[in-house]
């Protein structure tokens, strides 16, 4: 391989990490910006804190949808195009979102959103590990994933610089601004366009329709495996994320000293999703998933305390330094267990109807915080799921460096 074509395909495999990276943080900042906005949302439509987390609920409960329609796409016409579809489509969905004249309307956009999101992670998480050398599939995989995290950071930082703004311009819709934020990923696409080269992995493994059926049917097994392990997984995230910034808030903690230690928590689950991705590069993916999860179980009474904003801080760091390192290993785990002909949409499905099983959780804290304490929902809760989630795990397969090529390349 001559010195033009080596650097040629590091560029590419650099462009299509962060193709995928932005494409999942801008994502996910969309998402959060909801968990932050919660209470004025729920003033500006007359409803319960309940009623809006319902509609986190079911922006969730929709991502299957999304992981079918772009996941198929992507297995058939290449990973590239649908990611430009997709990233363009939940962008528009945000701008809408912001302009929503009532609660229904709200709902059905956030349940569209939930579509494009659940489009998004598959055809990423695929188009960024093809391009990626085995020997850094799990720092590489880190750093995609925790583009989940950063996008949660920004959306974060955006409640704490902007809304302040736009909510003293227009008391009461400064919210709206935020999801008007939400419609700059339509210029990743532009980048998608001009940057970033289709997979070669996906040309080598394309099939045709039988083939491609036959696949799932054989591959079934495993499929199940997966779901139940993103079950487990995304009850993890999901329940430790969403509705901390209200339990937060059920402590007296003001707004922007919630953005702050959102943030802060963030930092830690880059940090702790770059470690973990490293870490099981060299020891294994079940292994890596595992010590993160376990360690997250022992900060869990540091995570709920509500004492001292230092503890607050060191608390939420910690757990998501380690959720998010056990979610760090995910895209490279999961992209190795699914084979290569669907590996647009064996993984992104996967992923997706594990987030439908665990879509109720933000519900249900927030269902049982206001019978009971914030702190009791869901600590409890989210105790039950680290358990159920190691031991998903501990008995499940690994495919540690599997190759994606059927011609063998340099690692």
């Amino acid at each position: 391989m001559t010195t033009t074509t080596t650097a040629s395909a590091r560029a590419n495999q650099r462009n299509a990490v962060l193709a995928g990276f932005l494409g999942w943080t801008l994502d996910a900042f969309d998402f959060f910006i909801l968990t932050l906005v919660i209470d004025d949302v729920a003033k500006s439509f007359g409803r319960s804190r309940p009623d809006i987390a319902f509609t986190i609920t079911l922006a969730l409960a929709m991502r299957p949808l999304g992981a079918i329609i772009f996941g198929i796409m992507a297995d058939r016409w290449g990973r590239r195009i649908p990611l430009m579809f997709n990233v363009i489509f939940y962008a528009i969905v945000s701008v809408l979102s912001g302009l929503a004249p009532s609660y229904g309307a709200f709902l059905a956009l956030r349940m569209l959103f939930g579509i494009g999101m659940g489009g998004e992670w598959g055809v990423g998480a695929s188009l960024a590990l093809e391009s990626a050398a085995p020997r850094l599939r799990g720092l590489l995989s880190g750093l995609l994933q925790e583009g989940y995290a950063m996008g949660n950071l920004l959306a974060a930082l955006a409640f704490r610089v902007a809304y302040p703004y736009f909510n003293a311009h227009y008391p009461g819709n400064g919210w709206r601004a935020m999801f008007f934020i939400g419609g700059l990923p339509a210029l990743l696409s532009l980048f998608i366009r001009a940057k970033v080269k289709e997979s070669e992995a996906w040309h080598e493994h394309r099939t045709d329709w039988a083939t491609y059926r036959a696949s799932m049917v054989q591959h079934s097994r495993r499929f199940f495996y997966l779901v139940l392990l993103m079950t487990m997984m995304n009850f993890i995230s999901h329940g430790t994320q969403d509705m901390y910034p209200t339990l937060l808030g059920t402590f007296g903690y003001a707004k922007d000293r919630i953005a702050d230690i959102t943030i802060l928590s963030m930092i830690g689950a880059i940090l702790g999703g770059l470690v973990f991705g490293y870490y099981s590069d060299i020891r294994g993916r079940r292994r890596s998933i595992i010590t993160a999860i376990l360690c997250a179980l022992v900060v869990v009474p540091f995570w709920i305390s509500g004492g001292s904003p230092l503890v607050a801080i060191a608390g939420v760091f910690l757990m998501q330094f380690f959720v998010q390192g056990a979610w760090g290993v995910i895209p490279a785990h999961i992209n190795e267990l699914s084979p290569g002909e669907l590996r647009g949409f064996f993984p992104g499905f996967a992923y997706q109807l594990g987030v439908l099983c665990a879509s109720s959780i933000p519900y249900v804290e927030s269902r049982l915080g206001e019978a009971f304490t914030y702190r009791e929902s869901m600590g409890g809760l989210v105790t039950v799921v680290l358990i159920g989630g190691a031991l998903v795990t501990l008995f499940g397969p690994e495919a540690h460096r599997v190759t994606f090529r059927k011609q063998q390349t340099p690692t």
